[in-house]
């Protein structure tokens, strides 16, 4: 197979739980860590929630692992049981006796109970795990709490974990299930990947499958659009880097490239992310037909129209063409010294040709002083993939410039100069059929096609991610994010109340699907960076294109320079 090609002495990617393989990423020790301190807790409730493939059958190997070995374990896998078939299955794995041509709810209860008590005495726990439990009914979910009325005056004699999807978790909010939601002592859902966590953890199967050090098979951006596609989901990763890389072996490839994730993702998410991508693009290549035909009008004045309500865009103050911004912001680092400036919007090549050519992180500090205060951290750093507050770096890439006009914001061009130097352009958008950009001291309208020539792809923007973020938010999440989204949505609504405080809410689920339905994203209700971008922009927390012209044009006016 092809693992052999790549130097691999097994295929890395299998789907199968290999002990070998185990990556714990924080959020993977942090359930660990609430399983065990609830095993330890005295009895009752533990609950394990997560989407499918994220993880929790490796957590529950771990568990078990670390389980002491005056521990009695029953484990049941199928849950499709009445409450009759639960308990005679709960009994067969502790091996408890029983009269098993007609047992009853009753003998069955009182032999387990008969065994809890002794087994107490004995000095010995008793554990009870359920694996897939959204699909326990409410009857039989009532009956297991029936099973821990056992107790002593310090503990309960069955310590009891369920671990399911996040139906799980809305299940257990039923009115006639409290009780049984009040004693849970430790719960924790566990969420997907982060970009960087999904990075480290293909290194980590590559390097277990004995990839050679130095020897880089997925690219940055491919690793980034892995994470994009499987939304950080361990199982889906492995599923659709074992087809990248036994298409690149297909095709006698050194490693893997954009092209071969695109047909691996066509083939393995059944067709759902390219369907998504093909309309999306087709989407805005309309959209870039319409501009073409109407370019007085600026395409970011535009595009909010159709997602803003209306009192927002009534309260829109009408736009106004720059035609003149020299502002008084701290000097760039340039690649060539800027040369005078008679009109302050100059259409190059009345300009000085590499003006607005600036070096990496003095398109940087530009970008941070029009969103942040003090000094911007280092590229590399705040451009790590790492989620930072209060300003984070995304980084992206873009085929039409369509795409880049479609974000609406100010961003940061990747360049190349002729000389193989590293270089960068703050983009802000188009005016009179050409590139909008900022070189310091002054707006320049450059032809697309110069721009064109040096940069490859590559974009930079600063956001401002929702407070404690860390990742996706999903399904029965609990944490500050949640309460943060959900104000911002408020806020977009105009709303007094949000929909949800630290628990994510059906409520807020559905609030969140609807809106990516209306901004054509994936409308699977998990709150991820490319939601957040649209919500953050429409609900006035991250700076806009048109924002930051507004804000060079009123810092023209305090320092008493000509306005347009």
């Amino acid at each position: 197979m092809y693992h052999q090609y790549f130097g691999l002495t097994e295929a890395p990617f299998s789907i199968a739980v290999n002990p070998r393989y185990l990556f714990m990423s924080p959020r993977h020790r942090d359930a660990l860590a609430h399983l065990l301190y609830g095993v330890g807790a005295g009895g009752g409730f533990i609950l394990l929630t997560g989407e499918v493939g994220t993880g929790k059958t490796t957590i529950n190997r771990c568990l078990l692992e670390q389980m002491p070995a005056d521990t009695d374990i029953a484990i049941i896998l199928n849950p499709a049981l009445d409450a009759l078939e639960l308990l005679a299955t709960v009994c067969d794995e502790l091996g408890i006796d029983y009269d098993n041509q007609q047992p009853t709810l009753k003998t069955l209860t009182d032999r387990l109970h008969r065994f809890l008590l002794q087994n107490h005495a004995d000095g010995r726990k008793t554990v009870l795990m359920i694996d897939e439990a959204q699909h326990l009914d409410v009857d039989v979910l009532e009956q297991i709490r029936l099973l821990t009325n056992l107790e002593t005056n310090s503990e309960k004699l069955l310590q009891i974990i369920l671990i399911g999807q996040p139906e799980l978790a809305r299940l257990l909010q039923r009115p006639e299930l409290r009780q049984l939601n009040q004693r849970i002592t430790a719960r924790y859902n566990l969420t997907p990947l982060t970009a960087p966590e999904t990075a480290a953890y293909i290194r980590h199967r590559l390097q277990v499958a004995g990839l050679a050090p130095g020897r880089v098979l997925f690219p940055p951006e491919v690793v980034r659009g892995i994470h994009r596609i499987t939304r950080g989901i361990p199982r889906l990763i492995n599923v659709l880097c074992d087809r990248i890389l036994l298409g690149t072996y297909g095709r006698n490839r050194e490693r893997a490239d954009k092209g071969m994730l695109a047909i691996a993702a066509a083939e393995v998410m059944g067709g759902e992310d390219s369907r998504h991508n093909s309309s999306r693009r087709t989407f805005w290549l309309g959209a870039g037909a319409v501009v073409l035909v109407a370019l007085p009008l600026s395409v970011w004045w535009l595009w909010p129209l159709a997602t803003v309500p209306a009192e927002s865009i009534a309260s829109t103050p009408s736009p106004a063409v720059v035609d003149a911004v020299p502002v008084a912001v701290a000097a760039p680092v340039t690649l060539a010294p800027a040369s005078p400036v008679p009109d302050p919007v100059v259409s190059a090549p009345a300009a000085t040709a590499s003006d607005w050519q600036l070096a990496p992180q003095a398109a940087l500090e530009q970008l941070w002083q029009l969103q942040a205060e003090g000094p911007a951290p280092a590229l590399e750093q705040l451009c790590d993939e790492a989620i930072r507050f209060p300003l984070s770096c995304l980084r992206g890439s873009a085929e039409t410039w369509q795409e880049l006009l479609a974000l609406q914001r100010p961003l940061i061009l990747d360049l190349v100069t002729p000389a193989r130097f590293a270089a960068a352009a703050l983009f802000l958008g188009e005016d009179e059929g050409r590139a909008l950009l900022w070189s310091g001291n002054a707006l320049r309208r450059v032809p697309f096609t110069e721009v064109a020539a040096l940069w490859r792809g590559g974009y930079r923007l600063l956001w401002r991610p929702p407070a404690a973020f860390s990742g996706p938010i999903g399904r029965a999440e609990s944490s500050p994010a949640v309460a943060d989204v959900a104000a911002l949505f408020a806020r977009f609504d105009g709303q007094p109340q949000p929909l949800a405080d630290n628990g994510y809410t059906a409520a807020l689920a559905d609030r969140v699907r609807l809106f990516q339905r209306e901004q054509q994203l994936l409308a699977d209700g998990v709150v991820g960076e490319q939601t957040l971008l649209r919500l953050n922009l429409l609900a006035g927390r991250d700076l806009s294109a048109r924002a930051a012209l507004d804000l060079l044009k009123s810092i023209t006016t305090a320092t008493g320079e000509p306005t347009p």
